[in-house]
């Protein structure tokens, strides 16, 4: 009698490893779309490093960086786009992992943007998205099967 009482009051989805998550609420909408947004997103900014047609991107490079990389700071923005577009092609086949990535790489723009005066409202929203990254991450491990 024990054992039947114990599996009726477990709900945790951790205690159930191998149950289907449920794909018809909002929490899965919530997934779906922040999945989305977080592929297009960093694709769009890292290709758009190699164009600059949404913004300039060398001026979120503080001066003490560029001159750290002896003056390639164009050539550091680049690296940087190619890390963008993996990573978000890797939030596209591999969110579980990914996305934390995508975090990681958002938290360090942060760190980067505080670093340079005037550009604390990017900073900030750009915390906001490592926020959502983070969520889309905690998220994929419920609906990324």
């Amino acid at each position: 009698m024990e054992h039947i009482i114990d599996n009726r009051t477990r709900t945790s989805s951790s205690v159930r490893p191998h149950a289907e998550a449920n794909v018809s609420g909002p929490a899965y909408e919530a997934y779906r779309i922040l999945h989305v947004g977080f592929v297009v997103a960093p694709i769009v900014a890292g290709l758009d490093k190699f164009f600059n047609l949404l913004v300039n991107w060398e001026q979120y490079l503080p001066a003490f960086v560029n001159n750290m990389v002896g003056g390639h700071g164009h050539e550091l923005m680049l690296v940087a786009g190619v890390v963008e577009v993996i990573a978000g092609l890797g939030v596209l086949f591999k969110p579980r992992i990914f996305a934390y990535v995508v975090s990681a790489w958002l938290l360090m723009i942060v760190v980067n943007l505080l670093m340079i005066p005037g550009y604390y409202d990017i900073a900030l929203r750009d915390f906001g998205l490592a926020l959502g990254a983070l969520a889309l991450a905690r998220l994929s491990h419920e609906f990324d099967r």
